[in-house]
């Protein structure tokens, strides 16, 4: 893989447990799943998911960790790119849901749950908690009580 991309995409690799994972910059996100995807020699044609990881109080903060599987050469692959928190706004990546449509749901839920906007995704809404409420509930910093602004609605 790492032949197949300009060395400025590439921050770091190891081989974890038996399997090769790639720390990339989050610009080539999109570039790097194509690749990973449509390459014949990779073929991970299966995006196992795509998760958050929020490395509070280390900078960057956040994480995005992408699981890739190759159900043809099964072998699998992991990506990860780190975001800054912006001073203002949410962080933002890219969304593979062009290269893997099962990414959809996932990016969802990683955006609700961590405040992490998917540039392109086509359908951002929520899938878990009210549209009203503005909080991250798996940011190292929500209150383990819950917020005290935003309460679930609950049946009478």
């Amino acid at each position: 893989m790492k032949e197949l991309l300009p060395e400025e995409t590439i921050i770091s690799s190891e081989l974890f447990r038996e399997q090769m994972v790639m720390m990339v910059k989050s610009e080539h996100i999109l570039k790097v799943c194509e690749i990973a995807k449509n390459d014949p020699e990779l073929a991970f044609d299966f995006l196992s998911f795509v998760a958050g990881v929020d490395r509070y109080p280390s900078t960057p903060r956040f994480e995005i960790v992408y699981q890739l599987y190759s159900i043809k050469k099964n072998h699998r692959f992991r990506i990860k790119c780190r975001l800054e928190e912006p001073t203002e706004g949410l962080p933002r990546i890219d969304s593979v849901v062009a290269v893997w449509p099962t990414a959809d749901w996932h990016e969802r839920e990683t955006a609700e749950m961590f405040g992490i906007v998917f540039n392109n995704h086509p359908d951002p809404r929520k899938l878990l908690l009210p549209d009203h409420w503005k909080v991250y509930p798996l940011r190292k910093d929500f209150p383990l009580e819950g917020s005290e602004t935003e309460t679930p609605d609950l049946p009478q």
